[in-house]
């Protein structure tokens, strides 16, 4: 049987070769990145230069980017405009390359200015870049040359080395990761596991998130800037670097930490759910750090409670998916521009231009976004007990959050624009507003200097739309699924010139097969030959070993 559907996979893959030309040629044309380039560049106030300049930014996305073309132009343009940003945080160091979170320096940074509170984000979001090298380098400066910076934010770093090895597969580099991804592991249990407790504690300003509401409840109500707790995101990222090790051992034949690690996932999994699951909310929470057996967790949803899924952490059960009820809910996170940090309706809610510049209590925060948008596309890809969100849901909340990508200028102009933290019902950048004047002075060198968070590198969004809403999701073991969430209205799409395992792959859906000329349905092309063909929008599996 195994050779027969063997035998028939490669006369279905002949038989759709025979049906398109030999080879498909591209149908983006580079014109469409050259304007969207020209035009971000013109409205550039390029105030700090790195390794890739305005001027150099065309040649280098051109060689190194995916493209798509898209129905939805606002997607589209964001898409590209967050390539356009990401490439200016690219360093060239003594170190090899990073990526910064902050183009000024900042005062909180490390080495090289890097801070590793976003790097996961950097990673996903960078593994789709034709060139390895610049991930690679990075990846190794955190593992090799940053020292105690890896731990500085919380940080899945084991989890998105796997995903970036989705694309770029290279045992030799992984097998070479494995000991300091254990060291690095290890430390984190040591600094941040109380003794006889099997959960993860942080600072709810490790987290990157300063002054949260579930901090205010445990400071008697009164703001804090670091509070420590069991988090729900602590937590989920160890799981997530648990369960990547696993995988990164067996890949490498250190089978010795293969069932070590997921021993580990399977206990955080395990309390994770019985510990930070709260009935009365239907939500992950937040858990005091001294808790005893009748502790229960926090009477406040913050949206690091969808954070789980981002690691398909939860079971598929009907009681876990309640919690996206909350997801459209203008008393739970839906706001007109913006998802909120903090669940509306309660009373530690808030959007403050008071007090510290960025706070977690209220704005909506792109870094949190991301985080809950692949939960979302997760949840919708992989769990059964889903009566609560739908594909559309997905795609409308990644368009109201590319459409948070702009700014208004004094001149009244609108501008491409992306920044720290967003005012979710009036769409002002909360922290700009501030620190342009501060404490009426004016940019302060303390905090950054002169437009502190203008192209600020914290967050995703490329990767989103390649991997959740067209659905390209590649797979280390030499495979790569196909399922996008794309609108039902949609009749065509294409994304090309993106890479996998040393080859190169483009999706194309036409309905009608008029848009493009290809043919009709969902096309996978790799190497610019037809591998598999749909007529509808459905999963595509497809193994590259054929």
């Amino acid at each position: 049987m195994i050779k027969i559907k063997f035998f028939s996979s490669l006369l279905i893959i002949a038989f759709l070769s025979c049906n398109v030309q030999e080879k498909k040629k591209n149908i983006i044309s580079k014109a469409r990145l050259k304007n969207y380039v020209d035009r971000f560049n013109k409205n550039d106030n390029e105030l700090y230069k790195q390794f890739i300049s305005n001027d150099e930014s065309f040649k280098f996305l051109n060689k190194n980017i995916p493209m798509i073309d898209l129905p939805n132009k606002e997607i589209e343009e964001t898409y590209y405009f967050r390539w356009w940003t990401y490439r200016k945080h690219i360093k060239n160091t003594d170190d090899g390359f990073v990526i910064t979170e902050f183009l000024p320096i900042v005062n909180w940074s490390g080495k090289h200015n890097t801070i590793n509170c976003p790097a996961a984000h950097h990673i996903y979001e960078g593994r789709w870049l034709r060139n390895p090298k610049f991930i690679t380098e990075y990846i190794n400066f955190w593992l090799e040359s940053s020292g105690d910076g890896i731990r500085q934010y919380s940080f899945w770093i084991a989890d998105a080395i796997l995903a970036f090895n989705n694309i770029h597969r290279n045992d030799s580099i992984l097998s070479n990761q494995l000991e300091p991804l254990v060291k690095n592991y290890n430390q984190w249990e040591k600094i941040r596991k109380d003794e006889g407790k099997s959960l993860f504690f942080q600072w709810d300003v490790a987290d990157g998130m300063e002054v949260t509401a579930s901090g205010r409840i445990l400071n008697n109500g009164v703001r804090k800037f670091g509070v420590e707790a069991i988090r729900p995101t602590i937590n989920s990222y160890m799981y997530g670097d648990a369960k990547a090790i696993s995988k990164i051992s067996n890949i490498t034949n250190n089978f010795d930490k293969v069932q070590e690690f997921e021993n580990k996932a399977t206990v955080i999994k395990e309390k994770l759910q019985s510990r930070l699951w709260n009935k009365e909310l239907n939500f992950f929470t937040v858990l005091p750090k001294n808790y005893e057996k009748n502790t229960k967790p926090l009477n406040v949803r913050e949206l690091i409670g969808y954070v789980p899924w981002y690691f398909n952490l939860p079971d598929d059960k009907s009681e876990y998916a309640l919690a996206w009820n909350k997801i459209k809910d203008s008393a739970g996170f839906y706001a007109p521009i913006g998802l909120t940090v903090t669940e509306q309706s309660h009373p530690f809610f808030e959007v403050s231009y008071e007090g510290v510049e960025c706070q977690w209590n209220g704005p909506s925060w792109p870094y949190a976004t991301t985080q809950t948008l692949k939960s979302m596309a997760n949840f919708l890809n992989n769990y059964s007990n889903n009566k609560t969100i739908s594909k559309k849901d997905y795609y409308d909340l990644l368009l109201q959050y590319s459409k948070q990508h702009q700014f208004k200028k004094d001149t009244g102009e609108i501008v491409n624009w992306i920044d720290e933290n967003l005012n979710p019902f009036t769409g002002d950048w909360i922290s700009r507003t501030r620190l342009i004047n501060w404490q009426g002075k004016g940019w302060s060198k303390d905090k950054g200097g002169v437009e502190r968070g203008k192209d600020y590198n914290h967050s995703g969004f490329c990767d989103l739309v390649l991997s959740d809403l067209l659905g390209i999701k590649p797979n280390i073991n030499n495979f790569i699924e196909i399922n996008p969430l794309i609108p039902k209205d949609w009749e065509w799409f294409a994304a090309e010139n993106i890479p996998f395992q040393g080859k190169e792959i483009s999706l194309i859906w036409d309905k009608t097969g008029k848009k493009y000329g290809l043919g009709k349905g969902l096309m996978l092309f790799v190497d610019n030959k037809l591998v598999a063909q749909k007529e509808k929008i459905q999963k595509i599996v497809f193994n590259k070993i054929l």
